[in-house]
């Protein structure tokens, strides 16, 4: 659903290596472009997908890759795998670290775990000079001691999938990060996100899928989410910010470009 021709959105987070959208991958990018969604970054979450974003990345030139070890994965990785990701940071399409993080409302891997991969990936993060993209759900006390305690001051920071008061939020800005919104702000009962929306500066946002994910108002009812439709979610933060869509994206575009160092 084109919006305009001369909108370009950036969808920074997403996992285009997942089932539902990796065997037909040019028809979703192609999908993605036609909606005004023509660049993406594709999140590894173990050292399979990882291998799989560097792949696709080197076969579509507008898509780029972001390495990491979800927190899910904590208890099982082999230090060769943190090996390999610092190997492969070094591809020219590798735009971030992660995603990263502590998830403590599955707690599929121990806790103590996951903070030590946490902190594995921010001393990396300080090695190679790449941005972190983060993932926090249940632990926003625990993630913000282990980047204070362990991140270097440089370090460029996304939370990614932001679910987090206007409290948390603050908080996040005034550490100078950033935020990134999913479609779950379109949703009916996310009457906080728009809440959370209305805070963060546009030159601190950034907006996503999480594809596979979470598809967005009015296209729920859609299984697989894909690119195309984060153009739902850059509506609704363009009404919520009182802005039109163009210059929203517009906006948005240059602020993922600079995080990212994209070109």
């Amino acid at each position: 659903m084109p919006f305009n021709e001369k909108m370009k959105l950036i969808d920074t987070h997403s996992h285009l290596t997942y089932e539902g959208l990796i065997q037909s991958l040019d028809d979703v990018l192609q999908r993605s472009s036609t909606a005004g969604v023509t660049k993406w970054i594709s999140v590894g979450t173990d050292a399979e997908h990882n291998g799989k974003v560097i792949a696709i990345a080197d076969k579509y030139e507008n898509l780029y890759a972001a390495l990491g070890i979800h927190p899910h994965h904590a208890s099982e990785y082999q230090r060769q795998d943190l090996q390999r990701l610092i190997e492969l940071t070094k591809h020219t399409k590798v735009v971030a670290l992660g995603e990263t993080g502590l998830d403590f409302h599955y707690n599929f891997s121990k806790q103590d775990a996951q903070k030590e991969l946490f902190r594995s990936f921010l001393e990396i993060a300080a090695q190679t000079k790449l941005p972190v993209i983060i993932h926090s759900r249940d632990a926003f006390d625990e993630t913000m001691e282990i980047i204070d305690r362990f991140a270097d001051k440089e370090t460029k920071i996304v939370f990614h999938c932001w679910s987090g008061t206007v409290e948390q939020t603050r908080v996040v800005l005034d550490r100078g990060f950033y935020i990134s919104f999913t479609g779950v702000i379109t949703f009916k009962n996310a009457q906080q996100a728009r809440e959370v929306v209305k805070v963060v500066p546009i030159e601190r946002m950034m907006i996503e899928t999480d594809c596979p994910f979470m598809s967005p108002e009015p296209m729920r009812r859609q299984k697989v989410n894909e690119p195309a439709l984060l153009v739902h979610t850059a509506a609704r933060i363009a009404e919520i910010k009182g802005t039109d869509i163009e210059t929203l994206a517009e906006k948005l575009t240059a602020t993922t470009k600079g995080f990212f160092n994209l070109s």
